[in-house]
């Protein structure tokens, strides 16, 4: 959720599929007669002309439309997103770069529509027992959180209340979008583009089902229940509905606040480690994974603050509607990649490629090994051949730099000067979301400016607590 912002709200968001179709079609028709226009005065330029004039209009084409489905709101906002985030292996590159720019809108919907909402979904007595502050926590695509308290006893609660007729609207807004892209002659609709829509369909109904993200946040707290360096909040069955979930407030400071950076490096280390833990949990214990790794649904807890036990910081988990669940079919080959990565085996990292679909045994040698040891290097801060750290990456005591290791990047730059691009076939959705938390787990890290080699934690989950 975005942060608290006072100020702009609006009554009502276009939920009708008719009006949201209207707007989305009036944009794509205008668009659309851009780039006839511009296709046609392009015809005269030379080649190298009417390619760069071409990008240049893509970009203008792909900005526009992203401007107006960010005015939409709701569930269109959120399709834009994945996009940005899937439609990377078969969208323009003009098209990802300007979608990547759609954040969640801060602009809130009023208090009264709220209230009227509130009341309907847990009835005028029931609401009645809490005293709610109008004033919006955090505002994003499909809903926005007020604060509540409990006039019985105290109890500080969120209320994450889902915008009125947003569930309803996902099949017409998804099938829009799709053909406003069509219609802006910015995508060909062959058949991985009408699967990857049905995918991205199933996603967004997850989305909007707040009685499952209310039950998967029981379980992640059941699971993680015994671990003193987690916190989830408690869901209150008796406030949430279908459309609005109630939890109990958990203070803590973000990810990148001041109070976090004026911690030791021993303590932001140990938070790092807490990070990587829970992700290794989730990908070789529980098969489910939290996919969405914003820094919006995490707080930091300091030891011995209001009452904390002194002996840890705590990490904050929030928002369970990105929880993935993967198939043992699935997991196997990943779980195979990263045994033989660490083991620096070539040739089985290889095979675990071809079993995933994302390489294929047809590709060029030079072209599987290269791909193989990209692959390998994203396992860097993990590995057990410290010989090929760079100086940069290691402190004093020989442990790795999370931040100044530079390591997404340097994985860019390798990728790129391989042939990757040309033979890198679109991966499974379940990989792409595994790999979308994996880059955020990196990133939280080093955010955290954490010191640490991670060995010991990846040996222990891939040949059990005695290795």
């Amino acid at each position: 959720m975005a942060s608290k912002r006072r100020g702009t709200s609006v009554d009502r968001i276009k939920t009708g599929s008719f009006e949201r179709r209207l707007s989305l079609t009036r944009a794509g028709l205008f668009a659309g007669s851009r780039m006839a226009g511009h296709m046609a005065t392009n015809w005269f330029s030379s080649k190298d002309k009417r390619e760069a004039r071409h990008k240049a209009m893509l970009s203008s084409q792909a900005q526009f439309l992203v401007d107006e489905l960010g005015k939409l709101k709701g569930s269109v906002v959120k399709i834009g997103q994945v996009m940005a985030l899937y439609g990377e292996h078969f969208l323009p590159d003009e098209v990802t770069e300007a979608l990547h720019t759609l954040e969640d809108q801060t602009t809130s919907l009023g208090w009264a529509s709220i209230e009227k909402e509130l009341k309907a979904e847990l009835g005028p007595s029931r609401l009645g027992e809490l005293e709610v502050d109008p004033e919006p926590l955090g505002a994003a695509s499909l809903g926005q959180v007020h604060r509540a308290k409990r006039k019985s006893d105290g109890l500080e609660l969120v209320l994450k209340i889902q915008y009125p007729g947003v569930a309803n609207a996902v099949d017409s807004d998804l099938n829009a979008v799709a053909q406003l892209l069509k219609i802006a002659r910015l995508v060909s609709f062959g058949p991985e583009f009408k699967d990857w829509l049905e995918e991205v369909r199933e996603m967004m109904h997850r989305e909007v089902d707040y009685r499952l993200e209310a039950r998967t946040t029981e379980r992640f707290r059941q699971m993680l229940k015994e671990d003193p360096r987690f916190i989830v909040p408690r869901v209150l069955e008796e406030y949430s509905s279908a459309r609005v979930i109630a939890s109990t407030y958990e203070h803590g400071h973000s990810v990148s606040s001041e109070a976090v950076a004026q911690l030791s490096v021993e303590r932001r280390s140990e938070l790092g480690r807490a990070a990587l833990e829970l992700f290794f949990r989730e990908l070789f214990e529980w098969g489910e994974i939290q996919t969405d790794p914003n820094f919006g649904n995490y707080r930091i807890r300091l030891a011995g603050e209001q009452g904390e036990d002194k002996a840890y910081d705590r990490i904050v988990l929030l928002d369970f509607g990105a929880v993935q669940k993967y198939s043992d079919e699935f997991l196997q080959p990943v779980i195979h990649m990263i045994r033989a990565s660490y083991e620096g085996d070539l040739e089985q990292v290889i095979e675990g490629g071809v079993q995933l679909r994302f390489m294929s045994n047809d590709w060029p040698e030079d072209v599987l090994r290269r791909f193989g040891e990209v692959c390998m290097s994203v396992l860097e801060p993990l590995s057990r051949d410290r010989s090929q750290w760079p100086d940069y990456a290691t402190n004093e005591q020989g442990q790795y730099r999370w931040k100044q290791s530079d390591l997404p990047s340097r994985v860019a730059r390798q990728a790129a000067r391989s042939a990757i691009n040309r033979y890198f076939r679109v991966p499974p959705k379940e990989f792409v979301f595994l790999n979308r938390k994996l880059i955020g787990v990196y990133t939280f890290i080093a955010v955290l400016k954490a010191e640490f080699n991670g060995e010991d934690l990846l040996r222990r989950y891939l040949y059990g607590k005695d290795a």
